[in-house]
C-alpha cells in the first residue's frame, strides 16, 4: 500500500480531529478510521475532496473529505451562496431547496437552507420530500435564481447527492457551473455560515403541489381517449420515494380512475427495504409491482425512482407475460405517440422540435426524419435538453425530449426529467392503444416494423476507489490512441466521433468538426452494419459505460424474440472486440 498516500490521508483526518468545527460524533468516527489497521477505509474517505462537479455532488454518506456529510454539503453550499451573491450584488435573491427520501436528506436540506439564509439569500424550503421535477418547476414559478435538491437519484442506499440548479430550473451549465465550482473550491470549513437567519427561510408545500399538478396537465395530448378508457387498470410503485402522493393525484387529475398502488413501496424509507437498488433500470425493482399487476389483471405497471425524475414501465406481451420496457423503448413510444397524435389532431407545427441525447436510440431520428420534425442531438444529462428548450424559448415550441436512462420530459414547464408527467402521458398512450384493441407491447412492435428494429444494451464496467478512477482514465486514453477499434464484431468502423476534441473522423481519415456547445469525455463508433457504440465514463458513479445499439429489419412481431437473441449474441462479440 502507498505509504505516502496513507500519511497524506492521516494528516487530512487529523485536521478534522483538531478543528472545533466538527461535532463529537464525527470526530469519533474519524478516530475509528485512524485507529483501524486496515487503511483502505481511511484512504477512501480522505484521499480526495468529494468533487463538486457540473451536476453538483454525489457520494457515499459518511465522514471524510470524499464523503457526503453536513460539512462537505456545508462547504458546497457556502461556495454556491458566494457565487450567487457575486452574480447578484444587489441582493434580495431567493433559492428553492428540496430533498427526497434518502437517509439524512432532511438534515442536509435544512442545513442548505440555513447556510443560504445566513448569507442573506431567501430559502424556499419544501416542508417534506418532493419530486425533482417539482423543485425545477418551483424555481421558475417563484422567480428564484437557483435551487438545490438533495438526492442521489437512483443510486444505492449508501449514497446521497446534491443537485445544483440555476434560474431557468435546469441543472447549472456554463458559465455558472465553472463559476460555482471555483467558488466551492475556495471554501474552507471556517468560512461556512451554519447559523440560520430564520427570517429568510420560508417553508412551502401544498400550494406549489397544486400549481405543479396544473402544469403537468399541459403534457396531455388527447383527453377524449382518456375519458373513453378512464378505467385503464394501472398499478403504480413509488419505490419508497417522492412520487407516492403526487403521481396518483396527477393521474386522477388527468381522468384515470383505476389506480392501484404497491403498498409496501409507498412507505418512505431511505433503506429501500423491498429492492436491492431503487433503480428502474433493474428488473428486480419491479418485482412487487408485477406481482400486484398479475393479481389485479392490470393493463400496465409503472414506477418512479426515489426522486421521481425517472420512470419505469411494464406491459403485457402476447403471451400475457410482463415485459419491461427499457429506457430507449420508453423514449421511442413517447416520440411516436407525440408525433402521430399531434399530426392527427392538427396540433403539430412546422417549428416544433424534439430533443434526444447522443447515446439514445437512432430510431427516434428515423421517426423525426420520416415525419419532417426537427430533432436535436445533445449530450447526456437533462441539463443539455433544458438548454435546447431555453435557446428556442419564445421562438419554437419544445414538444418532447428524452434519454436512454428512463428519463423523459413531455412539456416545457419543467427543465429536468419529469416522471409524474411522463407516467400520465404513458397511461394516455396505453389508453390510446387499448382504444384500438392493442397493448403498449403491440405499439412497440408497430414502431419496429415501421422504423426498423433496434436493440440497445449498456455494458457497465465498475471500478471503485482511487485505483478504479485511474483505470477508467487510462481506458479512455487507450480508446483514443493505439487501441481505438478499426472494426467491432466484424463490422468496419466507418465513423468515429470524439466529443473531447469535437472532431468526427470517417473510415478514410477525413475529419469534420462537431457542432456542440462544449467538449465532453465521450467517444462514439459507428459501424458499417448500423452498430453504434458510445463510450462514456459516468460523472456520478465509479463506472465506465459502453452504450451499444444494434440494428436490423423486422417484418412481423413474430420475429422480435429471434432478433433480440441475435442481437444479444452480437453484444458478446462486441465485448470481445473491445476487450471487456
Amino acid at each position: 500500500m502507498d505509504q505516502e498516500l496513507i500519511l497524506r490521508c492521516q494528516a487530512e483526518a487529523q485536521k478534522w480531529l483538531d478543528s472545533d468545527k466538527y461535532d463529537a460524533e464525527t470526530k469519533a468516527e474519524v478516530k475509528a478510521l485512524l485507529d483501524n489497521e486496515d487503511k483502505t477505509p481511511l484512504i477512501d474517505a480522505f484521499y480526495q475532496s468529494l468533487e463538486f462537479g457540473t451536476g453538483g455532488l454525489r457520494g457515499i454518506m459518511g465522514v471524510g473529505t470524499n464523503r457526503m456529510n453536513k460539512y462537505i454539503v456545508g462547504m458546497a453550499t457556502q461556495g454556491f451562496a458566494n457565487y450567487i451573491n457575486k452574480a447578484f450584488p444587489e441582493g434580495g435573491q431567493s433559492v428553492v431547496v428540496g430533498h427526497d427520501c434518502r437517509n439524512n436528506g432532511r438534515m442536509f436540506a435544512e442545513s442548505v437552507a440555513a447556510i443560504f439564509s445566513a448569507n442573506g439569500i431567501k430559502a424556499y424550503l419544501f416542508e417534506s420530500l418532493r419530486p425533482t421535477p417539482e423543485i425545477s418547476f418551483a424555481i421558475r414559478q417563484l422567480g428564484a435564481v437557483a435551487g438545490v435538491n438533495v438526492t442521489a437519484s437512483h443510486n444505492p442506499k449508501e449514497y446521497n447527492g446534491y443537485k445544483a440548479y440555476w434560474a431557468d430550473g435546469a441543472q447549472v451549465l456554463a458559465p455558472h457551473d465553472k463559476g460555482i465550482i471555483d467558488e466551492v473550491n475556495k471554501v474552507q470549513i471556517d468560512d461556512v455560515k451554519f447559523e440560520p437567519n430564520w427570517d429568510l427561510i420560508q417553508v412551502i408545500g401544498g400550494e406549489m403541489d397544486y400549481d405543479y399538478m396544473t402544469a403537468v396537465k399541459e403534457a396531455m395530448i388527447d383527453q377524449d381517449v382518456i375519458l373513453r378508457q378512464k378505467d385503464l387498470n394501472i398499478v403504480y410503485s413509488a419505490m419508497h420515494g417522492t412520487g407516492r402522493v403526487i403521481v396518483p393525484l396527477c393521474l386522477r387529475s388527468w381522468g384515470f380512475q383505476n389506480i392501484n398502488v404497491v403498498p409496501e413501496q409507498m412507505i418512505v424509507d431511505g433503506d429501500f427495504p423491498t429492492v436491492v437498488s431503487p433503480n428502474p433500470e433493474n428488473a428486480e425493482a419491479m418485482t412487487l409491482g408485477m406481482k400486484l399487476g398479475t393479481k389485479l389483471n392490470a393493463d400496465l405497471v409503472v414506477a418512479t425512482d426515489p426522486d421521481a425524475d425517472r420512470l419505469a414501465i411494464v406491459c403485457r406481451n402476447p403471451e400475457g407475460e410482463w415485459q419491461i420496457i427499457n429506457g430507449n423503448q420508453t423514449a421511442m413510444m413517447f416520440v411516436y405517440y407525440i408525433i402521430k397524435n399531434k399530426i392527427a389532431l392538427g396540433q403539430l407545427k412546422s417549428s416544433d422540435f424534439l430533443v434526444k441525447t447522443i447515446v439514445t436510440t437512432e430510431v427516434i431520428a428515423e421517426m423525426a426524419k420520416k415525419n419532417n420534425v426537427e430533432l436535436r442531438d445533445c449530450y447526456t444529462g437533462f441539463k443539455w435538453i433544458a438548454r435546447e428548450i431555453a435557446i428556442s424559448e419564445g421562438k419554437q415550441k419544445y414538444i418532447g425530449g428524452g434519454e436512454e436512462s428512463f428519463g423523459f420530459l413531455p412539456y416545457d414547464k419543467v427543465r429536468d426529467k419529469d416522471a409524474p408527467a411522463s407516467i400520465c402521458l404513458i397511461c394516455e398512450i396505453a389508453a390510446w392503444a387499448k382504444d384500438q384493441g392493442k397493448t403498449l407491447y403491440d405499439l412497440l412492435m408497430d414502431i419496429y416494423k415501421e422504423y426498423g428494429f433496434s436493440f440497445e444494451y449498456t455494458i457497465n464496467v465498475t471500478k471503485p476507489g482511487k485505483s478504479g478512477a485511474d483505470e477508467i482514465k487510462q481506458m479512455m486514453v487507450d480508446f483514443r490512441g493505439e487501441k481505438a477499434p478499426k472494426e467491432i464484431a466484424g463490422s468496419p468502423v466507418v465513423l468515429t466521433k470524439d466529443y473531447q476534441t469535437l472532431v468526427a473522423k470517417d473510415g478514410e481519415g477525413n475529419e469534420t468538426k462537431l457542432d456542440f456547445p462544449a467538449t465532453s469525455n465521450v467517444l462514439q463508433y459507428f459501424c458499417e452494419d448500423g452498430t453504434k457504440i458510445s463510450v462514456r465514463p459516468s460523472g456520478t458513479e465509479p463506472k465506465i459505460k459502453f452504450y451499444c445499439e444494434i440494428k436490423d429489419t423486422m417484418n412481423c412481431a413474430c420475429e422480435y424474440t429471434a432478433l433480440v437473441e441475435k442481437a444479444k449474441a452480437k453484444v458478446e462479440e462486441i465485448k470481445k472486440s473491445l476487450g471487456l
